[in-house]
């Protein structure tokens, strides 16, 4: 005789799942969603807020109903605050050529797992950000092309539009500033003629505002970092990325900074130009490497097409081909054309090292990563 299920809950926990029975909604949500740190209406100069890790647990995320086995998995980012509309049209320009493909300009495949997927239109984003000026943010967008949401602005003077990378937390209706092109002279006036760093700190280093990296403090998380004068944003560009400034290397006198050192969440130490360009924050949309995709129709839509272990293959095709069970013929993992695949070849020249590179990320060279507990 069959036994009737148990339902080892709570009297609450079983009239909670009564009333989501009943509701006819197609989307959820998971509850107990994460107290995110950017919901205050004052931010602090020096302290934005932290991007979300894996061990923290505990964050809205959108399911869907089973009505299909594609959307059983599926699991999606809680982003209402995102444009429902398209793009500006006159800011963008179509993705077009076998490059969608992987190819090179003589037809050759160069990167592998590449083809398909919905057309898109690239969208011009701004990397140096060399205006002055107050910008309103008139929406947040949406980019097919990057993992982390753009905001389209608005320069108050000129009344010009462009996109930039948004921040966390960076809603339509904010004001932000640029102050790579240098100190306004009303800002001057209000410390008495004087830079005082303590004071320009407090009135320029907030969210989604662009400063030459000198003028960061200390500690304070940036995205969009720049490596050189003059030029964009190079480091910390998808979602959820962000770096710390961890220190600035003055003058003898101290009145010029040579460089400053900022970390990456690689753990990689490095050095950057004074006057490179960063954004004060952490990039948008940190929750996008916890989604799901639920189908694998959903990946050819991204332009990414299958990947084929080489342990299935013919030996023709892969060296780890072939074989009777799953065997790679008892050879060191190598790529499709032979080459050491965990860190059999140092493809860096010892004679040429990277002098901006204070210290390199932690390697593990093929070798299995334990856990530092």
């Amino acid at each position: 005789m069959l036994q009737p299920r148990i339902w080892a809950t709570s009297r609450s926990s079983q009239c909670k799942y009564l009333v989501s029975s009943l509701r006819r909604t197609y989307a959820t949500v998971i509850e107990a969603p994460v107290q995110s740190s950017t919901t205050t209406t004052e931010t602090t100069a020096w302290n934005p807020p932290s991007a979300p890790s894996r061990k923290q647990g505990q964050f809205a995320l959108k399911t869907y109903k089973p009505r299909t086995p594609g959307v059983r998995h599926l699991r999606r980012p809680i982003n209402d605050h995102l444009w429902k509309g398209g793009p500006l049209r006159k800011l963008t320009f179509t993705k077009l050529g076998h490059g969608k493909g992987g190819r090179n300009n003589t037809g050759r495949v160069t990167v592998r797992h590449r083809g398909g997927g919905h057309r898109r239109r690239i969208r011009t984003v701004d990397f140096k950000r060399m205006e002055p000026g107050k910008h309103i943010v008139e929406r947040i967008e949406y980019d097919p092309n990057r993992s982390a949401h753009l905001a389209l602005v608005t320069r108050e003077s000129t009344g010009a539009k462009s996109y930039i990378i948004a921040a966390e937390g960076m809603r339509a209706g904010d004001a932000i500033e640029s102050y790579r092109s240098g100190i306004p002279r009303e800002l001057l006036q209000s410390m008495g003629g004087v830079v005082d760093p303590g004071m320009l700190a407090a009135k320029t280093a907030f969210r989604g505002n662009c400063l030459p990296i000198k003028m960061v403090p200390l500690g304070t998380q940036v995205y969009n970092v720049g490596s050189t004068v003059g030029k964009g944003a190079v480091f910390c560009r998808s979602a959820g990325t962000f770096a710390v400034v961890v220190s600035k290397d003055e003058t003898a006198s101290g009145k010029r900074v040579k460089s400053v050192t900022v970390r990456l969440q690689s753990g990689e130490v490095r050095r950057v130009d004074p006057d490179a360009c960063a954004t004060v924050g952490v990039a948008s949309n940190p929750h996008h490497h916890f989604r799901q995709l639920g189908k694998a129709g959903r990946s050819r839509w991204l332009n990414i097409r299958p990947t084929v272990r080489g342990l299935a293959m013919n030996a023709a095709d892969h060296p780890h081909g072939g074989g009777r069970g799953k065997s790679k013929g008892n050879v060191h993992p190598v790529s499709i054309w032979g080459t050491p695949a965990k860190g059999g070849y140092k493809t860096r020249a010892k004679r040429n090292p990277n002098k901006n590179l204070v210290q390199d990320r932690p390697r593990n060279q093929g070798k299995r990563r334990t856990s530092k507990n």
